[in-house]
């Protein structure tokens, strides 16, 4: 059975940080490229940032470069976005999910930052 768990989010202010976590089961994710994607009210699913299961190649979306990390814990199963310099375009439900998604999305976790 694959599943995922995001955490973390919650109301930050302008320029303010959060670290986002996702612990996944299943073999669906252990070998495949890892990602966070984000949704705003009344918009498609867009991607941020995402790592291969080698731990060696992360790619951005632009808006995130030099603001976002990801990383990967395999041992443990857990992907993590460090968010800082948030602004409120950055405002949106945060999901995990193979990078290209690939299985079904979890609950996601909200972030929302305030001017």
């Amino acid at each position: 059975q694959v599943r995922v768990v995001e955490s973390g989010g919650g109301l930050v202010q302008v320029g303010g940080a959060l670290r986002l976590s996702c612990a996944y089961s299943g073999h669906a994710y252990v070998m495949s490229a890892m990602g966070w994607f984000r949704q705003a009210p009344g918009k498609e699913y867009e991607f941020v940032a995402s790592i291969d299961w080698s731990l060696s190649v992360t790619k951005y979306a632009d808006d995130v470069k030099g603001r976002f990390t990801i990383s990967r814990r395999g041992t443990e199963n857990t992907l993590y976005l460090e968010m800082t310099k948030l602004n409120p375009e950055d405002t949106a439900v945060y999901y995990c999910n193979t990078d290209p998604p690939r299985q079904s999305w979890g609950q996601g976790t909200q972030v929302t930052v305030s001017s």
